[in-house]
């Protein structure tokens, strides 16, 4: 393996490869380019893009050869399956077969169809060329559509599985694609060939039960005899060797390196070393996957852009908006919402990275020229860089009204206790009320699925935004004794204190708190009653790892009320003198520390704890 490293090494440098001046260009401009274009919204992926573009051959040519750092940084798309790999249980995968196989095959087949035949009626190409180009086009790009769904938090999601599963699909695509370009390259139907295309199903299926059979029955033995050397660095070169390792079978069996990655992932998603390898891999992934993206950038050509601006402007705004309209059209047809069909439309309409393999495969078959193939690449790569603009203006679209079906509006409500927000803080604090026989409660929430739910569950919940004064009135605050304001978010929770203290100065106001700084925001709007919303489970949790510790019971209850008897008079100095009054109250354990090893305590600068407001 050494060897073969070496012999890649001095093929990057025989090619121009990149040298430490190269690699400080590279790591510069992801640092620079993304966290500013993460403040200004515009997300980490079109941030490396442009990034690439400054620095490579057409920018600063800082990067002399975007291909050598794009061929190494599609390691970085390999680990990235092999992680979402390890989050999908053999079980999990098999209730998406439908999905992968039903809804996979559809999109693909449909948005190849329509992409073929505009090919040949709008470009003028060869049905055999179009076909290629449409192809190639169809196939999303995992890293881009992967890299975005998870900044989204939305990898796990319905809609986020459905997306997964269509990417599953075009990777597993490539492999018939491949073998469809060879038979219409010039000289491709021959006998000989069709028996080489039968040997190379038959590796192909010969790779996939290595990875399989070394799956299940060889690393699982293999991790517990490395996790028992207690050598850290062992288990994370074993865990890049599994991942490169199956890359390479599934490589040499004529299948996507991606896709021997995933598969080694889903198989050691139930091994007890799941999270250890994620962890190992994580960084890898990260760093090889913003190469990846900065390579896409600096491969742009602008000298074959400006020279067929108009073929490519139309290839690659007209396949974008007929690939959309194809997905769209699906999503619909198959009993998705409007939003969600444009949602998947929009993220997945750009053409992606298995498209150079496709097109590179084209030419060497004599089937594209180098200068389709130039255009048609740059094509791919503008909708790739077009892709997170898109997705920015999805935004700007107004999502449709919820639907109120079965669920109703305040109307003249006369409780004496109006709660506001029954997420999971509201609906624990409604227990004790209900529990005493309290009935003339009121609940409204403004989240229309949860109060479906809650409905099933036996609770009446009224559908209002307690931050209207109209929906006050209508939720019958004039008439309640107390208002219990329990929502999730800090600036509501603060307007709808401040909305019931003006119009109901009657009405008791009690309120959650995200933490000591909205507290003390909420006290001086006027509640009469805060409380931190973690502050007494806390305080529980602490009091059990006490119990944990053997500590008496007697002692575990006077120190927990000593902590709650410093923690009142640290909020009444905040009260008068801010944020960072009543400091000699707070317990730290740099004092302790301090102190046991005989230097002098006490910081040089004011602390803010977390808790006071600061984002932990």
């Amino acid at each position: 393996m050494a060897g073969a490293v070496a012999a890649h090494a001095a093929d990057v440098a025989a090619h121009g490869g990149i040298d430490l001046m190269q690699v400080v260009a590279l790591l510069g401009a992801g640092v620079i380019a993304v966290p500013l274009f993460r403040r200004l919204g515009l997300g980490s992926v079109l941030g490396y893009l442009a990034a690439g573009l400054v620095i490579g051959p057409f920018g600063l040519k800082l990067v002399g050869d975007p291909q050598a750092v794009l061929h190494a940084a599609e390691l970085g798309v390999v680990l990235f399956l092999f992680i979402v790999g390890l989050e999908m249980e053999p079980a999990k995968l098999w209730g998406l077969r439908k999905q992968i196989f039903g809804l996979g095959v559809l999109q693909v087949a449909l948005c190849g169809l329509v992409l073929t035949v505009a090919g040949i009626v709008v470009l003028g190409l060869a049905p055999p060329v179009a076909f290629v180009a449409g192809m190639g086009f169809v196939l999303t790009s995992t890293a881009i559509v992967m890299q975005i769904l998870g900044e989204r938090g939305e990898l796990q999601s319905p809609a986020g599985q459905r997306i997964v599963s269509v990417l599953l699909l075009e990777d597993l695509a490539i492999v018939p694609l491949l073998a469809i370009v060879a038979f219409l390259s010039p000289g491709g139907d021959t006998g000989a060939s069709m028996t080489q295309r039968w040997i190379s199903v038959g590796v192909a299926a010969a790779a996939i039960v290595a990875v399989v059979f070394a799956g299940r029955w060889v690393l699982n033995p293999v991790f517990r005899i490395l996790a028992a050397s207690k050598a850290r660095e062992v288990m994370t070169a074993a865990a890049l060797l599994v991942v490169l390792g199956a890359a390479l079978i599934m490589q040499a069996g004529g299948l996507s390196m991606a896709m021997g990655a995933f598969l080694a992932g889903v198989l050691l998603s139930t091994s007890t070393f799941r999270h250890q390898l994620e962890a190992d891999v994580e960084p890898f992934r990260g760093l090889l996957l913003g190469l990846f993206f900065l390579a896409v950038g600096m491969a742009l050509d602008l000298d074959v852009v400006m020279s067929n601006w108009q073929f490519i402007a139309i290839a690659a705004l007209g396949y974008m908006a007929l690939k959309g309209l194809a997905i769209y059209g699906l999503a619909r047809a198959l009993g998705g919402s409007n939003a969600v069909a444009l949602e998947r439309a929009v993220l997945m309409a750009q053409g992606g990275e298995f498209a150079f393999v496709l097109y590179a495969t084209a030419v060497s078959g004599g089937l594209l020229s180098a200068e389709l193939n130039a255009s048609f690449t740059a094509t791919v790569i503008i909708s790739m860089v077009l892709t997170p603009f898109s997705t920015m203006l999805l935004k700007l679209i107004p999502r449709p009204a919820q639907s109120l079906d079965g669920v109703e509006r305040p109307e003249g409500l006369t409780g004496t206790v109006l709660l506001i927000g029954f997420g999971r803080f509201g609906q624990i604090a409604s227990q004790p009320l209900i529990a005493k026989g309290q009935h003339t409660i009121s609940i409204i929430d403004n989240d229309v699925e949860m109060i479906q739910v809650a409905q099933t569950f036996g609770f009446k919940i009224y559908y209002g935004d307690g931050t209207r004064l109209d929906i006050l009135h209508a939720a019958g605050a004039a008439s309640a004794d107390l208002v219990l304001v329990c929502v999730d978010r800090k600036e509501a929770a603060t307007r709808i204190v401040e909305l019931v203290k003006s119009e109901f100065p009657l009405a008791k106001v009690m309120a959650r708190a995200f933490d000591r700084g909205h507290a003390l925001e909420l006290v001086k709007a006027g509640a009469d009653y805060q409380l931190r919303e973690v502050f007494e489970s806390a305080l529980e949790f602490g009091a059990e790892v006490l119990r944990e510790l053997d500590v008496d019971m007697v002692e575990v209850g006077e120190i927990i009320e000593g902590v709650r008897e410093r923690d009142r008079q640290r909020f009444a100095a905040q009260m008068v003198g801010g944020i960072l009054a009543g400091r000699d109250l707070l317990r730290a354990n740099a004092e302790d520390q301090a102190r046991e090893s005989g230097t002098v305590a006490g910081p040089s600068t004011p602390i803010i704890a977390p808790e006071d407001g600061a984002k932990a």
